[in-house]
């Protein structure tokens, strides 16, 4: 193996030090984000289902609107008539906010899961760069300067966002 340039024992002493530190990533860091990130996921699928909720309700108002006009129809021609008109614009107007409604409250979940995933993004991004700086000082037995070092992470997991982006 010497003649391949491969020193035997330093090939072992790397591979040992990749191990122990796969093993320690994989113990503090894995574990704790996957937990975050189904805890997130949890909320998430929560909102989502209020929304539905929300939607059925609005369905549910605009049946009720439509049960209230047939039982108007039961009185005279003429006030049936008046009860129609009445009723149709009651049932329109009743559609129409809780389309409103629905679609806000729609938007809002949009918008609160895409701020709890970017969140979760900068979150993993922030816990990355500090388990990164860590295992970097334990593995060459000396502190690094973690502030330069997380801009540089920074600046980096930013460019290659840019680039997937773009």
């Amino acid at each position: 193996m010497g003649e391949l340039g491969i020193n035997l024992p330093g090939l072992i002493a790397q591979l040992v030090n990749f191990v122990i530190l796969f093993g320690l990533l994989r113990l503090v860091a894995y574990k704790p984000i996957m937990r975050m990130l189904d805890e997130r996921s949890g909320k998430i699928k929560d909102s989502m289902e209020q929304a539905e909720r929300i939607k059925q309700q609005a369905s549910q108002a605009g049946e009720e609107a439509k049960k209230r006009i047939e039982a108007a129809s039961v009185e005279g021609q003429e006030v049936i008539a008046r009860a129609v008109r009445g009723g149709e614009e009651v049932r329109q107007q009743a559609q129409r906010d809780a389309k409103a409604e629905a679609e806000t409250l729609i938007v809002r979940a949009r918008v609160e899961i895409q701020r709890e995933k970017d969140e979760a993004i900068d979150d993993l991004r922030r816990e990355f760069a500090d388990l990164t700086i860590l295992a970097a000082e334990k593995v060459i037995n000396r502190s690094l300067d973690k502030e330069a070092n997380r801009r540089l992470i920074d600046e980096t997991l930013a460019a290659s966002t840019t680039l997937k982006k773009g």
